[in-house]
């Protein structure tokens, strides 16, 4: 979220204020060639909108007051008080969320920068672009691959008429907020309305619907038991992959006791509506409070994620056998199989997100967990197992040196990995993979689905995998998939109640035979020759209800997007878009990070 973003970003800033530099109210702290008066750089942070826009000299200033200041043992407090302050003289949002959030965040900040040892470009080149300095405190690393060849690759192909399917569903983003109010504001000042808080709407403008609201609003309880009461009427399923984000965008207000109680509750709901079906999680990135925070297992105490994930292994135990939930417990991720010749791995993505700061201490492959992924599919590939990987974060929106790590491992395993599947985003879309030597031959693609809740401006939704069933020799691969929709204009007027309905099946659709890497990377060809298709995408990608279309970079950058299962792989959106750089295309796809 961009508020979390923003929370962090504003206690770093606000350290120069507390540092024990400081004379008084407003006078100059010199360092070295620099002087600056944190009374002027507040007036000019304030007429910048941002923190973006600081300049490299004062980010620099800044920062080296933050490593002076560091070294005092209680700053917390003055902290937190002097951000919440740039907060509201920012006017990044109201004066409640100010204060809570840069309250929420400031131990573990605090924290986490006293442990990293950052120099000030380092952390310039975060804030400010790596034109300020060298971005060293995500340094490029790789894993180790065994010294076993790759096996020949076979190209895919359909299987025999009549073979077993398996049904799959995918429920990701269910975003429940628990403070949803119907006939609330659905336009308030705070980053999540449609709530008691949020007050009444103006006289020209409808209020918070009965089933959800198509603006920053998630969804009442009420449309997520609807769901699955719909669900379960309309199996069977053989399994069930759900890719988290339970609670609501409310993140400033959020505690570790509520985090809990909202995991709870919806586990035991899908366990209620959907009985003996076997159930998948990962964890996602709004489970943790504060949100996108989650220490590696170096961390241990009341610091550490045990409080989240021991509770995810008590509820989970249901559908995960004892091996699962050890690993879990370590780091959120575990393997298992779910048939015989089909295994599954489930990642916390969250070790590879720029947005966990707690990443600055050491981004070199967090909890092993990707060296670990590298054991489970060399394992499979020796049993000839077929594995699905599920994660909640799209690996292209990962830091670049995790990225191209995971690139690397699904380009070795690209026989054994017959499946990835992906949340995050909200939206309805995917991310290809070619070979790493002439990046042209496709060899996987990572389904990105959409989300239960509306958040932002969306029909709440979930997906369906048709799959490769369970019978000697079956590849697992992805046959056909279905995005279903809850129209929220036709429920909230509609007195019989809601209808969750068919939105489109990708090979009608697409008017495809198959649905396999090859067709995808044909897919985004044929979009980027005939606009008409490529809008047609565009409607479904925000199931079924968008604004606008989407042109030159809007367009470039999605098609940018989709070709790039490697984060800042610019020789893949090469051609693409006439007269548009990098650059531009970069500013629309990290947008999809900040969910």
């Amino acid at each position: 979220m961009k508020a979390a973003m923003l929370g962090i970003c504003m206690l770093l800033v606000s350290v120069l204020d507390a540092s024990p530099l400081r004379k008084a109210h407003n006078s100059p702290v010199s360092m070295g060639e620099y002087v600056i008066d944190s009374g002027k750089a507040l007036s000019q942070l304030k007429a910048w909108f941002g923190w973006r826009n600081l300049t490299c000299p004062i980010c620099r200033v800044v920062f080296t007051a933050v490593d002076v200041a560091l070294l005092s043992e209680k700053i917390e407090d003055r902290v937190a008080a002097l951000a919440a302050r740039v907060c509201k003289e920012l006017h990044l949002a109201d004066e409640r969320v100010c204060t809570q959030i840069t309250e929420l965040f400031k131990v573990d900040v605090i924290y986490v920068l006293r442990e990293s040892l950052l120099r000030p470009a380092e952390v310039c080149a975060l804030v400010v672009g790596r034109d300020c300095g060298h971005y060293d405190i995500y340094a490029e690393w790789n894993i180790t691959l065994p010294a076993v060849p790759k096996p020949p690759v076979v190209p895919p192909s359909p299987p025999k008429p009549g073979s077993a399917q398996s049904r799959v569903l995918f429920l990701t983003d269910v975003h429940w907020d628990r403070d949803y109010t119907e006939g609330t504001t659905a336009e308030c000042k705070e980053p999540l309305c449609c709530r008691n808080e949020s007050g009444v709407p103006h006289w020209h403008h409808s209020g918070a619907g009965l089933w959800g609201t198509y603006s920053n609003c998630d969804l009442p309880l009420r449309t997520v038991e609807n769901l699955l009461q719909h669900l379960a009427a309309t199996g069977p399923w053989d399994w069930v992959y759900w890719t988290g984000d339970i609670p609501a965008h409310n993140i400033w207000a959020q505690t570790r006791s509520q985090q809990l109680m909202e995991l709870s509750s919806i586990s035991q709901l899908i366990h209620k509506y959907l009985g003996s079906v076997p159930v998948y999680p990962a964890v996602g990135n709004h489970e943790s409070t504060p949100v996108n925070l989650f220490p590696p297992p170096f961390v241990h105490g009341n610091r550490s994620s045990a409080w989240l994930y021991d509770r995810m292994a008590d509820e989970w135990n249901i559908w995960l056998p004892a091996a699962a939930l050890e690993t879990l417990r370590l780091g959120g991720f575990y393997t298992v199989e779910i048939q015989p010749g089909l295994r599954l791995v489930s990642l916390n993505m969250n070790f590879c997100a720029k947005e966990n700061v707690w990443l600055i201490i050491n981004s070199t492959d967090p909890a092993g967990q990707l060296q670990w992924l590298i054991n489970v599919l060399q394992d499979s590939e020796n049993k000839g197992e077929k594995v699905h990987i599920i994660g909640h974060i799209p690996p292209g929106l990962c830091l670049k040196s995790w990225s191209w790590n995971y690139y690397h491992i699904v380009n070795r395993y690209e026989s054994t990995i017959a499946g990835q599947f992906f949340g995050h985003t909200h939206l309805d879309e995917f991310q290809m993979f070619y070979d790493e030597e002439t990046l042209t031959r496709p060899l996987g693609v990572a389904f990105i689905a959409p989300s239960v809740t509306t958040f932002v401006n969306l029909n709440p939704g979930y997906r369906v995998y048709y799959m490769d069933g369970n019978y000697s020799g079956s590849s697992r691969l992805v046959l056909d998939h279905e995005t279903h929709i809850l129209n929220l204009t036709e429920a909230n007027n509609h007195t019989i109640g809601p209808s969750w309905t068919l939105l489109y099946r990708a090979r009608d659709m697409y008017k495809l035979q198959t649905i396999f890497p090859a067709d995808w990377d044909g897919l985004i060809k044929t979009f980027l020759q005939d606009d008409h298709i490529f809008q047609k995408f565009w409607y479904l990608n925000h199931k079924g209800h968008v604004s606008e279309p989407c042109k030159d970079v809007c367009k470039t950058a999605v098609l940018c997007f989709l070709r790039t299962g490697r984060y800042e792989d610019s020789k893949l959106c090469d051609g693409l878009g006439t007269g548009v750089s990098y650059k531009d295309i970069t500013k629309v796809i990290r947008k999809r990070a900040l969910c």
